[in-house]
């Protein structure tokens, strides 16, 4: 079985604010040790249940974070920024599963560290329909026509992949407190659980249908302040909502709205504040 994982990290065990996931910050090191450690788990997991070609896409921030050198053998890693697919780098038809670990709930919910790519995103819309970085990577697994089996991260993480994804697996490593402060399980402890949801994940493979997303889909994203949405406007081929901070974007695909709302909010990050 061939098996694609996504790692981000404001969902890693133990990791409850932005100290932990900054490479500028002195938990840093930490939480890319605890990152590694914990994906060491689901590989080991996943190849022990039969899975013998398993690749790793580093997903978080400059997506840099993973330590090569001490990941499980088995593994294949992603590395590095500047992807066309960001945190779906890699994934195609030829998979037969996916999970995502480490993630986080969406921009304005509850939930430790939520957010949608960047801080400056309040929504990400498709058709109307709200979604957040686990959606949308979902969307585009289902483009491909391959189920996300496990969602692994906090509780709220947890809660929005169950409403997102039909009988999909889910491990939640810690609870939410608040934007910044969590109830975590041990690292140890999370790898024992995570083990066990691998392989109950694993089992129940075929009744998880790949995520389907609509046909010549609209983009559309909300940002917190009308100059992110004129940085994103310079795309060609969006527009802004009058009297709103939402940027369109029709898209032949799920794939190239993927790739717009990257080009969007990457250019909704240049807005200064002064």
């Amino acid at each position: 079985m061939k098996l694609y994982i996504s790692v981000d990290m404001e969902g890693i065990t133990g990791l409850a604010d932005y100290s932990f996931v900054d490479s500028s910050m002195h938990n840093y090191e930490r939480g890319r040790t605890i990152m590694t450690e914990e994906t060491n788990y689901v590989v080991d997991a996943a190849y022990k249940a039969g899975c013998n070609d398993i690749l790793v896409n580093d997903s978080h921030s400059k997506m840099n974070n993973i330590l090569v050198d001490q990941l499980h053998s088995e593994a294949k890693l992603i590395t590095g920024d500047v992807k066309s697919l960001s945190m779906v780098e890699g994934l195609d038809d030829t998979y037969n599963g996916a999970m995502f670990i480490g993630y986080h709930a969406r921009a304005g919910q509850f939930g430790v560290m939520s957010h949608a790519m960047i801080h400056g995103v309040r929504n990400f819309y498709i058709n109307d329909h709200v979604i957040g970085e686990m959606g949308f990577n979902a969307y585009v697994a289902g483009h491909y026509g391959v189920p996300i089996l496990l969602v692994a991260g906090d509780d709220q993480a947890a809660k929005e992949a169950e409403e997102l994804i039909p009988n999909v697996t889910t491990a939640a490593v810690k609870e939410t407190i608040s934007r910044s402060a969590v109830k975590s399980l041990t690292p140890k402890k999370a790898g024992q659980l995570l083990t066990e949801k691998v392989q109950e994940a694993l089992r129940n493979k075929e009744n998880v249908k790949p995520l389907l997303p609509p046909e010549n889909p609209v983009l559309r994203i909300e940002f917190t302040n009308y100059g992110q949405a004129e940085w994103a406007n310079l795309m060609p081929g969006t527009e802004i909502e009058q009297g709103t901070t939402i940027v369109k974007f029709h898209a032949k695909d799920i794939v190239e709205a993927y790739k717009a709302m990257l080009v969007m909010t990457e250019l909704a990050m240049r807005t200064t504040f002064s």
